[in-house]
């Protein structure tokens, strides 16, 4: 059993496409052990995109990302990390293949619905970052 964590970022939210993305993982056969809904802090923000930090869109990214809440996810399964991010797609959704989030739902790279953890590493890091309180 692994743990990943998911992100509807703004604009997921704000087209109100949670229950869409979420139902999307669970029909995969991951599970759901945490869920909240907050509004990001720009530190917050800036920490967890610092790999991109030098990217010309980083300003762009983390406006973006602090215009309005998102839910954060926290998805259980075998090889969730793997499995997580077959569904989500390619991040640019031009590329994301036809039945993946991205691909059914995203039209642009910069606005592109989900947000998912990259490694197992990385899901620890992440899940300690959004959900603090589970230590």
């Amino acid at each position: 059993m692994s743990r990943t964590l998911v992100l509807v970022k703004p604009d997921g939210v704000q087209r109100q496409l949670t229950g869409e993305v979420l139902g999307r993982f669970e029909r995969k056969g991951l599970k759901l052990a945490a869920l909240k809904l907050v509004p990001l802090e720009t530190a917050v923000v800036e920490e967890h995109y610092a790999h991109l930090s030098d990217k010309p869109f980083f300003g762009e990214l983390v406006s973006f990302m602090t215009q309005s809440p998102v839910v954060a996810a926290i998805l259980e399964g075998p090889s969730a990390v793997e499995v997580a991010r077959q569904v989500i797609g390619a991040t640019n959704p031009l590329e994301a293949a036809p039945g993946s989030i991205r691909g059914d739902l995203a039209i642009e790279a910069g606005e592109n619905v989900v947000h998912g953890s990259d490694s197992d590493e990385n899901a620890e890091i992440e899940i300690k970052r959004f959900f603090p309180e589970l230590g």
